[in-house]
């Protein structure tokens, strides 16, 4: 499959007027130590990485490509760190970094099979032995339009389940099999499915999972 994997000019225009609201899930968090190092990757405008900060961790990061919207998340969230990706996925941290790291809604945003699995090898380089991974993103979807969509662009991207949005997004929903596959490197500890609005706002149902870095 060819898709685009580095979109960083939708980021920082389009995307930058974007809202987004998968939710922490605080049972998980509550797994973590409050001086834990964490890692939120693609943390767009640091909604998250600022979340993380309000429930009391003190070592907060978050890094993305866009650096428009990091610059609005250095200026909202100053009790976490912020850095733009400059060379993606590879982070300026040695192996074993961060004792957990978040991926809310990345991968949808990275459609090309390749650029995923290097950000995931990626993550699972700077994670310590037994560090967490809170992934949240989408599943294939049910409803008429968005299976519309993975039928119109199947033929251009070659995978079902990758579209583009209206205002010029490619994204991308997955298999089960797919982030199985991915994750494989993981242990799954456990997984919950939920409501939420897309950064579009429509709703769809996200699939959240808690793994472990072996």
């Amino acid at each position: 499959m060819s898709a685009p994997d580095d979109q960083s000019a939708y980021w920082n225009s389009t995307g930058t007027t974007k809202t987004y609201g998968h939710p922490l899930h605080t049972a998980w968090t509550a797994r973590l130590a409050r001086d834990a190092a964490l890692l939120d990757y693609g943390c767009g405008y640091g909604r998250l990485a600022g979340g993380l900060a309000a429930l009391g961790f003190t070592d907060v990061e978050g890094v993305d490509v866009a650096p428009e919207p990091v610059a609005r998340a250095r200026a909202e969230q100053p009790a976490a760190r912020f850095a733009v990706l400059t060379d993606p996925p590879r982070l300026e941290r040695p192996d074993g970094a961060y004792d957990a790291a978040f991926l809310f809604a990345v991968l949808t945003c990275v459609p090309d099979d390749a650029a995923q699995r290097s950000l995931v090898a990626e993550l699972h380089r700077v994670l310590r032995p037994g560090g967490l991974l809170q992934v949240s993103d989408y599943l294939l979807q049910a409803d008429e339009r968005n299976q519309e969509r993975y039928r119109r662009c199947e033929a251009r991207y070659g995978c079902f389940g990758v579209f583009e949005t209206s205002d010029g997004a490619v994204c991308r929903h997955h298999t089960r099999e797919r982030l199985d596959e991915l994750f494989a490197a993981f242990e799954p500890l456990d997984e919950r499915e939920l409501a939420v609005l897309t950064m579009n706002g429509r709703p769809a149902v996200a699939t959240q999972l808690l793994l472990a870095r072996r």
